[in-house]
């Protein structure tokens, strides 16, 4: 899990279903998900920043390399790369897809 996202908080997703889902952050280099929403305790602020940069219910992301710290990480998001902090990605909630 997520550093700082308690458990309860990747149960509210817009649509209720959050039972396979993973938040951004914890997706290793390579993998694939669409993303379902924001997590609960997201602030409203960032949400909004995350979802004005593409990350609405959805689109699918690929994790396509990190940091050698592990931090930030680079995703693309439809025809475009991404760059969030593991902090950022915390707040996505994403179902892994093949």
């Amino acid at each position: 899990m997520a550093r700082g996202i308690p458990a309860a908080a990747l149960l509210a997703t817009r649509d209720g279903q959050a039972a396979d889902c993973r938040v951004l952050a914890d997706l290793t280099p390579g993998r694939r998900a669409v993303v379902v929403g924001m997590t609960a305790d997201a602030p409203p602020l960032v949400a909004r920043r995350l979802e004005d940069l593409g990350l609405t219910g959805g689109t699918t992301v690929e994790v396509v390399r990190r940091a050698p710290l592990r931090d930030p990480v680079v995703y693309r998001v439809k025809d475009y790369e991404l760059c969030l902090r593991r902090e950022q990605a915390a707040y996505v909630l994403a179902r892994e897809v093949q």
